[in-house]
C-alpha cells in the first residue's frame, strides 16, 4: 500500500518538478507524425491507495510486464506522487534484455539510461543509426542492460550506480560565480540524494521573509503555481543553463520577462507549522541536474 508520508509528498513534488524541467528542455521532441505515444503509453502518477496490481489491472497490462518496466520501483514502497512507466504494444521487456523502448516527451539517451540502471554508453552503442540529439517521441530504441549483451534485469530497487550524484558533463565557462539567490540564508538541505535514492535538489531557508533574487542574468521561461510546488520560477541563461526557484509565495515576475543579474523574482514562501521560509533551489544544464556548489560563489 502507498506509503503516506512527507518525505513521499516532497517526492512527489520533486517528480513534479522533474517533469516540468524535463518539458521545457525539450530533449526528446515530437515530429515525424509522432505526437504522441501509440496504444497508450506513458506514466502513470500513483494515487493514495494504489497498489502495482491495482494500476496494472485499470491500466490493463499485466503485472509482470508493469513490474518489469518499473525495475526499480519497490512494490510495497510505493509513494503518493510517484511515476510509474506505462509500456506501448510496440515495447518489449525480455527477462534478460534488452529492451525494446518507445521514446516519451522529454527523454534523452542518458534519463533512458538511468531509468533501466543500464550504462549509458552501452545503450548509444546499441543505437548507432540514432542522433541522441535529435529523439523523436514514439522513436523505438534498444536498452541493453548491464552484464554483456544477455545481461540480468536489476534486482535491487535502486542500481548503485544511481545513487552517486549525475555528471551533467563539463559546463560552460559561463556557469561560475553565480550569486546565491538568497541573503543571509542557511542551507538546510544540500543537492544530492536521500535515503531513498532520490536525487534532491538544495533547498535554502531563513528565519523571515525573504526575496529571492536571479543568480545571474536571464530570461523568465516560467512563472506559475504548480502544486505541492507552490510558485515556481524557471530562468533560462546563457549556454543551455537553467535555474529554478520553488516554494515561492507571491511573483515578481513573469513569462517572457528579462532580469538581470540580483533582480528580485519572488517572495519565499513560510511552511506550514514553522518559523521558517523556503527556498527550494535547483541548477540545470541541458536539462540535466547539476549541484549548485558548483556554480554559485
Amino acid at each position: 500500500m502507498v506509503e503516506c508520508t512527507v518525505a513521499g509528498k516532497r517526492r512527489g513534488a520533486l517528480l513534479l518538478l522533474l517533469g516540468l524541467m524535463l518539458l521545457l528542455a525539450g530533449c526528446a521532441s515530437g515530429g515525424g507524425g509522432q505526437a504522441r505515444i501509440a496504444d497508450g503509453g506513458g506514466w502513470v502518477t500513483v494515487q493514495r491507495g494504489d497498489t502495482l496490481g491495482k494500476i496494472a489491472n485499470q491500466a490493463g497490462i499485466p503485472l509482470l510486464r508493469l513490474q518489469r518496466f518499473n525495475p526499480g520501483v519497490d512494490s510495497r514502497r510505493l509513494a503518493v506522487g510517484q511515476r510509474l512507466l506505462l509500456p506501448s504494444r510496440q515495447e518489449r521487456a525480455p527477462g534478460g534484455g534488452p529492451y525494446r523502448y518507445q521514446v516519451r516527451r522529454g527523454d534523452s539517451l542518458y534519463s533512458i539510461a538511468r531509468y533501466f540502471g543500464a550504462n549509458p554508453q552501452r545503450v548509444q552503442a546499441a543505437n548507432t543509426g540514432i542522433d541522441p540529439s535529435q529523439l523523436a517521441v514514439g522513436q523505438l530504441i534498444q536498452v541493453p542492460l548491464a552484464g554483456g549483451s544477455t545481461g540480468r534485469r536489476p534486482s535491487s530497487p535502486a542500481p548503485a550506480a544511481s545513487r552517486s550524484l549525475p555528471d551533467p558533463g563539463p559546463l560552460p565557462s559561463s556557469a561560475s560565480g553565480w550569486r546565491w539567490p538568497l541573503e543571509n540564508y542557511t542551507i538546510e538541505r544540500r543537492f544530492g540524494r536521500d535515503a531513498h535514492g532520490t536525487l534532491q535538489p538544495m533547498m535554502l531557508s531563513t528565519s523571515s521573509p525573504a526575496t529571492a533574487k536571479a543568480t545571474t542574468s536571464g530570461k523568465v521561461r516560467f512563472a506559475s503555481g504548480m502544486r505541492q510546488l507552490g510558485q515556481v520560477v524557471i530562468l533560462h541563461h546563457a549556454d543551455n543553463m537553467q535555474s529554478v526557484y520553488a516554494f515561492c509565495d507571491k511573483l515578481m515576475v513573469s513569462e517572457g520577462q528579462s532580469v538581470s543579474a540580483g533582480g528580485p523574482l519572488c517572495e519565499i514562501g513560510k511552511e506550514s507549522g514553522s518559523n521558517r521560509y523556503h527556498l527550494l533551489f535547483d541548477l540545470r544544464h541541458g536539462g540535466k541536474p547539476v549541484d549548485p556548489a558548483r556554480v554559485l560563489r
